[in-house]
């Protein structure tokens, strides 16, 4: 058996993964990507095949068809749909062909860019040599430079284990049909984006939470209008409580409140949305000399590791488990193999909640910036003034600015409301680029746009706001 010999081995086809090798690719360095495959997907990872991707083509469709059935009973804008129906069939073949083009996408790219892919089990030997257990058999692969980019896997209740009607995120997206009755555990992003959807395709939903309301990551600010929406579409949420099992039938939730009450909430399938952690387990991690901060590969601001040339990017080093810090990682870590000068910065990392309606956060909120020590100025302009929102029917939400209150620096940006996630990058960009209130104020943003509420926002908090 001939030994595969590189420069740069990477561990894991995900987003941090494949943008670390096509990146040392483009700087001409020699790659091979090793990625196993299985249950949570191939190229692209978690996040291409049974994540963000698959998960927004299905709201996207449960949108339609939820607007689809507003019209046949009211026609608030004058469209009249007759008796809509859905084909979840379809449905499903369409959101596969999207996930289909895009990890054949990777793969081009990986190609293009002459990264050697090895598709199997990987188990590292020791800090440069690698074990792959491939279709073929055995394969080793040795490498100057290891990264570490296995991503993370669905956490798993002990009163609920996986199995039968006891689903996770990845099988809730591959459905045959829409379930008559859902219970969703966890009201964190991944269980209202899927709970919410499936209510719009005609489910009875209901969401169970062990804090004491909905989105504890977020501030209840931005939380209220999504609490809003979920009353609007019949969706049931228990708050407080816990899920201790399914009834001897399986046909029911056992369901343990704080105050010690028990309850059952039937349900023909149980979605478990509460959370993901690092895949730290299954390819030989405990035989590296690596330190851990608690269940995360701890890793400096160049993403290396405690051992020499051995690298980890991505949900292995910690929160926030998104696809773009990881992609951003995975830029560090080639270009710093190559050469360069480089350091991740996560300071400015935005988060997205694809609920309805949406929510995006970047930087601190107007309480984390006054813990930070900073006197704060705030300024908050709601959808209802906002003229494009108007036209879209969808006027619930705001856009908020936190600043300092000495120099006017943004310290974050958050927004709930329809379509906000595309602002985003406009978020971002401020922050990184050190904007303050006045330049956000001074730039002339296009109208009719959701975008004005941001500019509105900062003139708000500088007390010279236009339209409201």
């Amino acid at each position: 058996m001939a030994e595969i010999i590189a420069k740069v081995m990477v561990i894991g086809g995900g987003p941090g993964g494949y943008v670390t090798a096509i990146r040392a690719g483009q700087l001409g360095l020699d790659v091979v990507l090793i990625e196993q495959g299985g249950r949570e997907g191939g190229l692209g990872g978690t996040c291409l095949n049974v994540g963000c991707i698959p998960s927004k083509a299905l709201i996207h469709a449960a949108d339609a068809f939820a607007h689809a059935v507003e019209q046949a009973k009211s026609a608030p804008l004058g469209v009249r749909v007759e008796r809509p129906t859905l084909e979840f069939g379809r449905t499903i073949e369409w959101k596969d062909g999207i996930v289909g083009r895009l990890t054949g996408g990777v793969g081009a790219l990986l190609k293009r860019h002459k990264v050697k892919i090895v598709h199997g089990h990987a188990e590292m030997v020791d800090g440069k040599t690698c074990r792959v257990d491939t279709d073929t058999g055995p394969q080793v692969v040795k490498a100057e430079h290891v990264v570490l980019a296995t991503g993370s896997e669905t956490a798993i209740l002990p009163s609920l284990p996986f199995g039968g009607r006891v689903i996770s995120s990845t099988e809730a997206l591959s459905l045959p049909a829409v379930p008559e009755r859902l219970a969703v555990v966890g009201a964190g992003y991944i269980g209202l984006e899927l709970g919410m959807a499936f209510a719009k395709l005609g489910a009875r939903v209901t969401v169970l939470e062990a804090a004491d309301r909905i989105l504890p990551a977020y501030d209840a600010e931005l939380m209220r209008p999504v609490a809003r929406r979920l009353k609007a579409l019949g969706i049931e949420v228990v708050t407080g409580a816990r899920a201790s099992g399914l009834s001897p039938a399986g046909d029911a939730l056992h369901v343990m409140q704080g105050d010690g009450a028990a309850h059952d909430i039937a349900a023909d399938l149980v979605l478990v949305a509460t959370g993901r952690r690092a895949r730290t387990a299954g390819f030989g991690l405990d035989r590296l000399d690596l330190s851990m901060r608690g269940g995360f590969v701890q890793v400096d601001e160049r993403c290396a590791t405690s051992m020499l040339n051995v690298w980890a990017v991505g949900d292995l080093t910690g929160e926030p488990m998104l696809a773009h810090r990881a992609m951003a990682q995975g830029v560090v870590v080639a270009e710093s193999i190559a050469g360069q000068r480089r350091a991740f910065d996560g300071s400015v990392i935005p988060a997205v909640c694809f609920t309805d309606p949406e929510i995006v956060t970047v930087g601190l909120s107007p309480d984390a910036a006054r813990t930070a020590g900073h006197e704060v100025q705030v300024g908050q302009f709601p959808f209802q003034a906002n003229g494009r929102a108007l036209t879209l029917g969808a006027e619930d939400g705001f856009v908020r600015v936190t600043a300092r209150a000495d120099n006017h620096l943004l310290l974050g940006i958050a927004a709930v409301g329809a379509g906000v996630s595309e602002l985003a990058g406009a978020f971002g960009l401020a922050l990184e680029m050190g904007a303050r209130l006045e330049d956000i104020g001074g730039t002339i943003h296009a109208h009719p746009t959701l975008g004005e509420a941001f500019h509105e926002a900062c003139l708000r908090a500088l007390g010279e706001t236009l339209h409201i």
